[in-house]
Protein backbone atom coordinates (compact mmCIF):
# COMPACT_ATOMS: atom_id res chain seq x y z
CA UNK A 1 0.00 0.00 0.00
CA UNK A 2 1.34 3.25 -0.96
CA UNK A 3 1.36 6.02 1.95
CA UNK A 4 0.11 9.52 1.00
CA UNK A 5 2.76 11.80 0.79
CA UNK A 6 2.50 14.15 3.80
CA UNK A 7 0.65 17.82 4.43
CA UNK A 8 2.57 21.03 5.84
CA UNK A 9 -0.47 22.14 7.71
CA UNK A 10 -1.50 25.53 8.01
CA UNK A 11 0.92 27.65 10.19
CA UNK A 12 -0.43 30.16 12.33
CA UNK A 13 1.24 32.83 14.60
CA UNK A 14 0.97 32.46 17.73
CA UNK A 15 0.91 35.98 18.64
CA UNK A 16 -2.38 38.03 18.00
CA UNK A 17 -2.88 41.23 15.48
CA UNK A 18 -5.39 44.02 15.29
CA UNK A 19 -4.01 46.47 12.75
CA UNK A 20 -1.05 45.51 11.05
CA UNK A 21 0.82 45.84 7.64
CA UNK A 22 1.78 42.71 6.59
CA UNK A 23 4.06 41.44 3.38
CA UNK A 24 5.02 38.55 2.31
CA UNK A 25 6.27 36.70 -1.04
CA UNK A 26 4.43 33.71 -2.33
CA UNK A 27 5.05 31.19 -5.53
CA UNK A 28 2.25 28.84 -6.93
CA UNK A 29 2.52 25.61 -8.72
CA UNK A 30 0.14 25.41 -11.80
CA UNK A 31 -3.03 25.08 -10.18
CA UNK A 32 -2.83 25.99 -6.79
CA UNK A 33 -4.90 27.23 -4.10
CA UNK A 34 -3.84 28.58 -0.75
CA UNK A 35 -4.65 31.90 1.12
CA UNK A 36 -3.44 34.08 4.02
CA UNK A 37 -6.19 34.60 6.45
CA UNK A 38 -6.97 37.18 8.77
CA UNK A 39 -9.37 38.62 11.11
CA UNK A 40 -9.88 35.01 12.37
CA UNK A 41 -11.83 33.26 15.50
CA UNK A 42 -15.32 34.69 15.56
CA UNK A 43 -16.68 31.24 13.91
CA UNK A 44 -13.76 28.58 14.53
CA UNK A 45 -9.92 29.15 14.62
CA UNK A 46 -9.30 29.18 10.62
CA UNK A 47 -12.44 31.09 9.59
CA UNK A 48 -12.34 34.93 8.45
CA UNK A 49 -10.57 37.20 5.96
CA UNK A 50 -8.88 35.90 2.93
CA UNK A 51 -6.45 37.27 0.66
CA UNK A 52 -6.76 34.53 -1.96
CA UNK A 53 -3.81 33.07 -2.93
CA UNK A 54 -4.39 31.39 -6.22
CA UNK A 55 -3.50 30.18 -9.56
CA UNK A 56 -6.73 31.90 -11.68
CA UNK A 57 -5.74 30.53 -14.96
CA UNK A 58 -5.66 26.99 -13.86
CA UNK A 59 -7.69 26.43 -10.48
CA UNK A 60 -11.91 26.13 -10.61
CA UNK A 61 -12.39 28.35 -7.89
CA UNK A 62 -11.17 31.57 -10.08
CA UNK A 63 -14.80 30.81 -11.87
CA UNK A 64 -16.78 30.34 -9.11
CA UNK A 65 -18.04 33.26 -6.66
CA UNK A 66 -19.54 36.59 -8.12
CA UNK A 67 -17.09 39.06 -10.49
CA UNK A 68 -13.97 37.20 -9.79
CA UNK A 69 -13.82 37.74 -6.09
CA UNK A 70 -12.10 34.18 -5.25
CA UNK A 71 -9.42 35.37 -7.71
CA UNK A 72 -5.47 36.03 -6.87
CA UNK A 73 -5.46 38.68 -4.37
CA UNK A 74 -9.16 38.96 -3.61
CA UNK A 75 -10.78 39.11 -0.03
CA UNK A 76 -11.76 35.88 -0.99
CA UNK A 77 -15.91 35.30 -1.55
CA UNK A 78 -16.47 38.97 -0.60
CA UNK A 79 -14.64 41.64 -2.85
CA UNK A 80 -12.42 40.99 -6.14
CA UNK A 81 -9.43 42.70 -6.49
CA UNK A 82 -8.83 44.80 -9.66
CA UNK A 83 -5.36 44.14 -11.05
CA UNK A 84 -4.01 43.22 -14.66
CA UNK A 85 -2.64 40.08 -15.57
CA UNK A 86 0.40 42.00 -17.06
CA UNK A 87 1.51 42.65 -12.91
CA UNK A 88 1.41 39.11 -12.09
CA UNK A 89 3.98 36.68 -12.21
CA UNK A 90 2.31 33.22 -13.29
CA UNK A 91 3.02 29.98 -11.31
CA UNK A 92 6.83 29.44 -10.85
CA UNK A 93 7.27 33.52 -10.21
CA UNK A 94 7.53 35.00 -7.04
CA UNK A 95 4.54 37.90 -6.66
CA UNK A 96 4.59 40.46 -3.59
CA UNK A 97 1.28 40.19 -1.29
CA UNK A 98 0.84 42.78 0.63
CA UNK A 99 -2.06 43.30 3.58
CA UNK A 100 -3.47 46.05 5.31
CA UNK A 101 -5.49 46.77 8.15
CA UNK A 102 -5.58 49.80 9.71
CA UNK A 103 -6.95 50.87 13.18
CA UNK A 104 -10.21 52.67 12.17
CA UNK A 105 -10.81 49.11 10.42
CA UNK A 106 -9.73 50.57 6.66
CA UNK A 107 -8.57 47.51 4.81
CA UNK A 108 -6.41 47.09 2.18
CA UNK A 109 -4.99 43.90 -0.47
CA UNK A 110 -1.57 44.98 -2.59
CA UNK A 111 -0.31 42.60 -5.14
CA UNK A 112 3.30 43.19 -7.09
CA UNK A 113 3.41 46.80 -5.55
CA UNK A 114 -0.09 47.89 -6.53
CA UNK A 115 -3.14 48.39 -4.31
CA UNK A 116 -5.60 45.72 -5.96
CA UNK A 117 -8.16 46.54 -3.20
CA UNK A 118 -9.33 48.49 -0.60
CA UNK A 119 -12.77 48.25 1.91
CA UNK A 120 -13.86 49.32 5.67
CA UNK A 121 -14.22 46.35 7.67
CA UNK A 122 -17.62 46.21 9.29
CA UNK A 123 -18.55 48.96 7.03
CA UNK A 124 -21.98 48.82 4.78
CA UNK A 125 -20.22 47.96 1.69
CA UNK A 126 -18.37 44.89 3.59
CA UNK A 127 -21.72 43.80 5.42
CA UNK A 128 -23.63 43.89 1.68
CA UNK A 129 -20.95 41.75 0.47
CA UNK A 130 -20.57 39.19 3.59
CA UNK A 131 -24.50 38.90 3.44
CA UNK A 132 -24.46 37.50 -0.76
CA UNK A 133 -21.34 35.04 0.49
CA UNK A 134 -21.32 31.68 1.87
CA UNK A 135 -20.14 33.45 5.17
CA UNK A 136 -23.79 35.20 5.39
CA UNK A 137 -24.84 32.80 8.19
CA UNK A 138 -21.67 33.63 10.28
CA UNK A 139 -22.16 36.12 13.61
CA UNK A 140 -19.82 38.90 12.86
CA UNK A 141 -17.58 37.37 10.52
CA UNK A 142 -14.43 38.71 9.91
CA UNK A 143 -14.88 41.64 12.99
CA UNK A 144 -11.94 39.71 15.24
CA UNK A 145 -10.94 41.99 17.49
CA UNK A 146 -7.43 40.65 17.24
CA UNK A 147 -7.06 37.45 15.85
CA UNK A 148 -3.55 35.29 14.75
CA UNK A 149 -2.20 35.34 10.92
CA UNK A 150 -2.49 31.73 9.08
CA UNK A 151 -0.75 30.70 6.25
CA UNK A 152 -3.78 28.40 4.54
CA UNK A 153 -2.66 24.36 3.55
CA UNK A 154 -5.23 23.72 1.09
CA UNK A 155 -3.48 20.80 -0.18
CA UNK A 156 -1.53 22.47 -3.05
CA UNK A 157 1.99 23.10 -2.98
CA UNK A 158 2.95 26.50 -2.61
CA UNK A 159 5.68 28.94 -1.10
CA UNK A 160 6.07 31.57 1.06
CA UNK A 161 9.21 33.79 1.96
CA UNK A 162 10.06 37.10 3.17
CA UNK A 163 6.81 37.59 5.71
CA UNK A 164 7.16 41.07 7.47
CA UNK A 165 4.30 42.06 9.75
CA UNK A 166 4.39 45.60 11.82
CA UNK A 167 1.57 46.22 14.27
CA UNK A 168 -0.01 49.61 13.66
CA UNK A 169 -1.12 51.61 16.26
Amino acid sequence: KEEAPERGGDIVTSKKFKAFELKFDFNLTPGANSGLKYSTGNNGPSVGLEYQVLDDSLHADAKLGIAGNRTMASLYDLIPAKKETRFINQPGGWNRGGVVLNPNNHAEHWLNGRKVLEYERGGAVFLEHVAKSKFSKLKDFGMAAEAPILLQDHGDKVMFRSIKIRELR
